[in-house]
């Protein structure tokens, strides 16, 4: 399997997963329904440990934009591959949204309410304040590559690529990344629903767009820059960080 193919598919799963949470805590008689934000930051942090899981040594299991961007700034990943992994993940995202769509295809005419179908793909402001959910957003990001460079060391690339480090079971290296999205959606998931991941946005707002969702509304394009700019400018600044520690 090639590492794109290898991003392709462990997004494809973590948006699966993690749209589905939120597919059944906020769609009409789901078996999950109003069960809460514990449940769908627990699942949210299951997913990235799911999805890595599955492609961790194919692709080093970037599953995110914003990952692939802070290791390549860091020096860590060539910049040669940035858009192919970006164009992988992306189209993973797509299409875990459109299974979401598939499994609780029957729910979507009991859900009255737009806004809980454009939650199930994307995120948004419980307070809509441009600049502030931006910074939330960077923050978020922050942690999130700050603390994967410590867990990991930076080393994250396909195998056989210098300094690749395989996360596997055996190594129990997801997990440790896992519990750092479960503290960020529970810490600091309030304000904007910590997308912290442009293609975990963007795709399934696309797809949203796309899709026949009876009563589903606008996709809220207004807002959709926010979660992808936000989590760039936040992992870029983690990746300096981090380099810059390493000079002391």
């Amino acid at each position: 399997m090639s590492p794109y193919l290898g991003e392709v598919i462990g997004t494809m799963i973590l948006l699966l997963l993690g749209d589905g949470v939120v597919a059944n805590v906020v769609l009409g008689r789901t078996k999950g329904n109003s069960s809460g934000w514990i449940v769908i930051t627990t699942a949210w942090a299951m997913a990235v440990f799911v999805g890595a899981m599955s492609v961790a040594r194919v692709s080093g299991a970037h599953l995110n934009p914003a990952v692939t961007i802070g290791l390549a700034t860091a020096g860590n990943f060539p910049w040669a591959d940035v858009p192919g992994y970006i164009v992988a993940q992306m189209i993973g995202a797509f299409i875990g949204a459109i299974l979401v769509w598939l499994a609780y295809f029957q729910h979507w005419g009991e859900t009255p309410d737009p806004g809980a179908k454009l939650a199930v793909f994307s995120t948004g402001p419980a307070i809509r304040s441009p600049i502030w959910n931006l910074i939330t957003e960077i923050i978020g990001t922050f942690v999130l590559l700050y603390g994967i460079f410590t867990i990991k060391g930076a080393n994250m690339g396909p195998t056989g690529t210098p300094n690749a480090v395989p996360i596997d079971l055996g190594a129990l290296g997801i997990i440790p990344v896992a519990f750092v999205v479960w503290a960020i959606g529970m810490s600091l998931g309030g304000p904007t629903g910590y997308a912290i991941n442009p293609a975990r946005d963007l795709g399934p707002r696309i797809a949203h767009a796309i899709l026949p969702i009876p009563g589903k509304g606008g996709s809220d394009w207004g807002y959709s820059w926010i979660p992808v700019v936000g989590p760039v400018i936040g992992a870029v600044i983690a990746a300096l960080f981090w380099v810059g520690l390493g000079r002391f």
